[in-house]
């Protein structure tokens, strides 16, 4: 799903400026930047890492790099496509390492923040992850997320203080 991307400023020629990471992106109408997901579309930048997940899974939370952080629970983890860095030792490259037009891409599934939220409770998480790819890049979807989660009790506060 294509949603109107946070953090850009529109440029001279339909060309914009992303500044969501630090290759502050500079993309010309129709490309795609660094991250393989935001594009400008028309002087206007999108993220399509919204909306859908290529990865959903029920995490114990000592699986996550967090000391002592509600030990004992499950966190609910969710990952979107792309992926601003390119670590010769990434162990999940296949979902993180897409381009904007390939026909290789993960399997994407609709998962709506409300959805998300909801399972997360569902299966008794009490907390949700942004991981398995770089989280900043789908900032989007994950600011929406967290926002319903806080108002759900579910940690993840940190993301929207």
């Amino acid at each position: 799903m294509q949603k109107e991307a946070m953090f850009y400023k529109t440029m001279e020629d339909k060309n914009v400026h992303c500044f969501l990471c630090s290759h502050h992106c500079k993309i010309a109408d129709s490309r795609f930047g660094f991250c393989n997901v935001r594009q400008n579309i028309n002087g206007r930048l999108y993220t399509h890492a919204y909306g859908e997940v290529v990865a959903a899974h029920v995490d114990p939370i000592e699986k996550k790099p967090l000391y002592h952080f509600l030990p004992g629970t499950f966190s609910f983890s969710i990952a979107a496509k792309g992926c601003n860095f390119r670590c010769g030792f990434c162990q999940n490259w296949q979902i993180s390492q897409v381009s904007g037009e390939s026909a290789t891409n993960p399997i994407e599934y609709p998962f709506s923040p409300e959805e998300i939220v909801k399972t997360a409770l569902k299966e008794d998480c009490r907390s949700i992850s942004y991981t398995y790819t770089e989280p900043t890049i789908f900032f989007e979807y994950a600011y929406d997320t967290a926002r319903l989660a806080d108002e759900a009790g579910l940690a993840n506060r940190e993301l929207i203080s």
